[in-house]
């Protein structure tokens, strides 16, 4: 009883050993996910020669999708969905959040889609990528005080996989520090982004004020002044 036991245990073993990385990302359950050097640990067996070569082979049949170094997800034939764009910003760029437009169309804020993926990137290096399938990718650094970074910034799950993305005043004073410009009125905004009135009117102040410290420039504490200007009105 013993023995036959052994022997399929040994038997069960190598069946998992040849499974190809596909077979075992779907048979976890990570198939829409985006998955990391360290989870590929995780999930398969023997050493980091065979996982290399598992991720190469699977690279190489097109059942996986490098995003990034140390960064693959299923390729959506295979999956049979791709992560949210969002999820895969976040993948790109660790410590990053959705913002600017791409915010402001996730909020609802504006109608038009939005073809790139625009975040707030820590640091100083401005960066664009572009993933088969997923579309590009652009991360602006921005002049931030230190210890307010994520003020004003959510964590929304997509299918299981968080993101951070700027709230909507967050996103549109991000907007505004990064072209450098001042508040443009009320009706100019409606204008240039397209903004949904609606979704405008139904912002509030109260955020703006706990914004404040966010930005390093003194013109950007000139912008929220007239911003709650415009709302009291």
């Amino acid at each position: 009883m013993l023995e036959t036991f052994i022997q399929l245990s040994f038997y069960e073993s190598i069946l998992h050993f040849m499974q190809t990385l596909t077979e075992v990302i779907i048979a976890a359950g990570w198939r829409g996910r985006v998955l990391s050097e360290t989870q590929l640990a995780r999930l398969l067996d023997g050493s980091a020669q065979r996982r290399y070569n598992l991720v190469n082979r699977a690279l190489r049949r097109g059942e996986l999708v490098r995003l990034r170094r140390g960064r693959y997800r299923l390729a959506a034939a295979v999956g049979g969905t791709a992560p949210h764009p969002f999820v895969v910003a976040q993948a790109l760029r660790a410590g990053s959040y959705v913002s600017f437009e791409s915010a402001l169309s996730f909020h609802g804020l504006i109608r038009e889609a939005v073809p790139a993926t625009l975040s707030v990137v820590p640091g100083r290096r401005r960066d664009e990528m572009s993933v088969p399938g997923q579309g590009s990718f652009l991360f602006w650094p921005l002049a931030l005080n230190p210890g307010y970074f994520l003020e004003g910034v959510g964590r929304v799950v997509f299918d299981g996989q968080a993101a951070l993305v700027a709230r909507p005043l967050r996103a549109l004073l991000d907007r505004c520090c990064l072209l450098r410009s001042d508040w443009p009125g009320v009706e100019a905004l409606l204008q240039g982004l397209r903004i949904d009135p609606d979704g405008l009117a139904a912002l509030w102040d109260d955020e703006l004020e706990a914004l404040r410290p966010v930005y390093r420039h003194r013109r950007m504490c000139a912008v929220i002044d007239a911003m709650q200007e415009a709302w009291a009105v």
